[in-house]
């Protein structure tokens, strides 16, 4: 596998939204992994060789990190998976922009190997922004809401 080769993975992961993406070919196996600051770890192996980490700059913006305001606070997503705002597409989602939750309300659901897990809030306070579209991937800190606290 060439340079090129691993470009064109690169493409592919950029414009499919693909956090991690492992190849095998000819001997040689290439693991590419996306980081929450937009770059991608290239590992590479050659039969049973040492790993060589090399780090590519994505030319393309992923996403950008919230900037943290002195009178908000962000509720942060506890794992890796798959959010969704409600329990089902045709019910209403958790939290709405406007709406006060308190701390243990839940305010979505994160989908991580196929088990559904509830993400509560940890602050009281008025919802500002939602963060996330409904059934898009996030990263383990990554907020998720904006929040004005109460």
């Amino acid at each position: 596998m060439n340079l090129k080769e691993i470009k064109e993975l690169i493409t592919l992961m950029n414009e499919n939204e693909i956090m991690e993406l492992e190849v095998e070919r000819e001997g040689m196996k290439v693991r590419l992994k996306k980081s929450s600051s937009g770059n991608i770890e290239t590992i590479t192996e050659k039969h049973i060789a040492p790993k060589v980490v090399q780090v590519m700059s994505v030319d393309e913006k992923i996403s950008e990190p919230v900037k943290q305001e002195s009178n908000f606070t962000a509720i942060k997503a506890p794992m890796v998976g798959t959010f969704y705002r409600s329990a089902s597409p045709e019910a209403k989602p958790y939290a709405e922009i406007g709406q006060t939750v308190v701390v243990g309300q839940v305010v979505c659901i994160i989908e991580a190997m196929k088990r559904m897990n509830e993400i509560k809030s940890e602050v009281k306070g008025k919802v500002v922004e939602v963060l996330v579209e409904n059934a898009r991937s996030v990263e383990y800190g990554q907020p998720l809401f904006k929040v004005e606290p109460a």
